[in-house]
């Protein structure tokens, strides 16, 4: 699932005041997008938050010599859901609006977001409760993203349940197809992200083509039906991936949990 939560925008200050850019091949949904405004004798960028919930973005680029960038690239700022903020303030009065070029990479989650200790619910129902691959699995568990999370049998069509109450935060639910093409397939996992009161994330993936059951800024609750499971995206056979992330300097970082009955006390 690396990246998969990941945007690159290249924009032109020559284009006009939305900016372009592409889409990774994966074609996720844009999590934020770079937006140049003319001001008084400058250009404002600003980062649009697309998610229902907060990211935090880095606005890069390269000002040159007679460019000048308050605050200076890069620049961070922190966006609150459906939200925009403004990143930087340009003034480029001798290269040409043209020459210069910026990207914003965006992030999900807030990055003060404080853990507590929760009891999490199973994911999938109680005769479904077999895992694969668990805490640190040498399969695809050993990076900071991926750590603490853990792979549930489920049979395509098995329902995904809320394991904790929170926010839908950003639902994928277009993507069709999976095997173990890394480079083509790491990105186009069908998932739900749901926001917790705390700042801590819970992502439900490789689900089911069309199997989101909620969307984008409802409010769930525990134990209630968000999807369907599937096998969507770089997977080696239908399971469901189920783990807690928090933004911690603009990365995805794996955060232990506790889940009663299926994981140790």
């Amino acid at each position: 699932m690396r990246r998969a939560w990941l945007l690159l925008l290249a924009a032109s200050l020559g284009a006009s005041p939305a900016s372009t850019g592409s889409e990774p091949a994966a074609a996720t949904a844009t999590l934020a997008s770079l937006r140049i405004e003319a001001g008084d004798g400058e250009y404002l960028a600003w980062a649009d938050n697309r998610l229902a919930g907060p990211i935090e973005v880095l606005l890069t680029g390269n000002t040159g010599r007679d460019a000048r960038s308050d605050p200076p690239l890069p620049a961070r700022a922190t966006v609150g859901a459906g939200d925009s903020a403004l990143v930087a303030r340009l003034q480029v009065p001798a290269i040409g609006i043209g020459a210069l070029h910026l990207s914003l990479r965006g992030v999900p989650g807030h990055p003060g977001a404080r853990p507590r200790d929760v009891a999490y619910l199973p994911p999938v129902p109680p005769d479904s409760l077999r895992i694969e691959q668990g805490w640190g699995g040498s399969a695809s568990h050993d990076d900071d993203e991926n750590r603490h999370a853990l792979d549930f049998a489920a049979d395509p069509g098995t329902p995904v349940l809320a394991a904790r109450g929170g926010t839908v935060m950003q639902v994928e639910a277009g993507f069709r197809g999976s095997g173990l093409d890394r480079a083509r397939l790491l990105d186009r996992a069908n998932l739900v992200r749901i926001l917790h009161d705390d700042g801590t994330m819970a992502l439900y993936a490789h689900l089911a083509p069309d199997g989101a059951r909620v969307r984008p800024g409802q409010q769930v609750l525990a134990g209630e039906q968000i999807a369907v499971s599937g096998n969507t995206g770089y997977s080696s056979g239908p399971h469901l991936h189920f783990v807690v992330q928090v933004n911690r300097g603009l990365r995805l970082v794996s955060v232990p949990f506790r889940m009663p009955g299926v994981l140790p006390p």
